[in-house]
């Protein structure tokens, strides 16, 4: 029989949930309804006089192809930064999983890069590439490939992606190890008993058994992929070269802050909490129909 808990008056649990109200009200409701209002105007840089102008920022900016440029942009990375951050992650929790000797160690080193704040992950992967004092740069020359992410976008593109999922990677090994821990083993070894080699008992078992975390991550991973690797595109390319990885994030940084647009920037930034949004709805309308509980 499920047991609720009950308060005699409305007094106690109103206070238990104040805090977060006020938080959420604070730092995402009132910065949110703001964004919206901002948009409808064009305010001069010093904030002094604004004008209203209605859905005129909207319009202005789905007729920019630079912005439009930058949805294809935040979609392949979001969809490299998520594949490249959780696919590593499961397998090197499934050997975390397997391994006997020093799994303690093992899956302490794994976890620290977490720790490892995104704009410090970037100055880390750009001193290794850097094109004159790198480590990495410099090897790659001496094997006759000449590495310039200042110029070459697909190399800037590469480069972002694997430095905004390296220290992710720590965070979905967690959560995978954790789930691959709670497997029924006595499942597996039947699956064992009966012939199954270990990538069938993999594909057939373990990872069906995964989906509800698979699930979690990837909306976690795609979220973050939306707003929290600014600090790494920030310090290792500025959005360049050519805006090759100004993703809607840094594109409301660098049009509001850089720029001066303020009314445009708030535009971009109620247009990114509404894909996101959408997203999220999507996965678990859909997606979420193949998880398994």
């Amino acid at each position: 029989m499920e047991k609720r808990v009950t308060f005699k008056g409305w007094l106690l649990p109103m206070a238990l949930i104040a805090p977060q109200v006020f938080i959420s009200a604070v730092f995402f409701f009132y910065p949110a309804a703001q964004a919206v209002w901002q948009s409808l105007f064009i305010p001069d840089p010093f904030g002094l006089s604004m004008e209203y102008v209605g859905l005129g920022n909207f319009e202005f900016l789905f007729a920019d192809p630079f912005y439009r440029a930058s949805f294809v942009t935040t979609a392949i990375f979001s969809t490299l930064v998520t594949l490249v951050s959780m696919v590593p992650a499961l397998f090197l929790a499934v050997l975390a999983d397997r391994l006997i000797k020093g799994a303690g160690t093992y899956r302490t080193l794994l976890i620290w890069p977490y720790a490892v704040a995104p704009a410090v992950a970037g100055v880390l992967w750009l001193f290794m590439f850097n094109t004159r004092i790198g480590v990495v740069s410099f090897y790659l020359g001496q094997l006759g490939y000449d590495w310039n992410h200042v110029l070459n976008e697909t190399e800037a593109m590469g480069l972002v992606v694997v430095a905004s999922a390296w220290g992710r990677i720590s965070y979905n090994f967690l959560f995978f190890f954790a789930a691959l821990q709670a497997v029924p083993k006595s499942v597996i070894e039947a699956a064992a008993i009966d012939g199954a080699r270990f990538w069938r008992r993999f594909f057939t078992i373990v990872l069906p058994l995964l989906s509800p975390t698979t699930f979690f991550l990837l909306v976690v991973n795609i979220v973050y992929a939306f707003f929290e690797t600014f600090g790494v595109i920030h310090t290792i390319t500025l959005g360049g070269p050519q805006q090759a990885t100004t993703i809607l994030v840094y594109k409301v940084y660098s049009d509001g802050f850089v720029g001066q647009d303020l009314g445009s920037s708030a535009a971009q930034s109620v247009i990114l909490l509404f894909v996101v949004g959408l997203l999220t709805v999507m996965q678990f309308k859909f997606v979420e129909k193949r998880v398994h509980y």
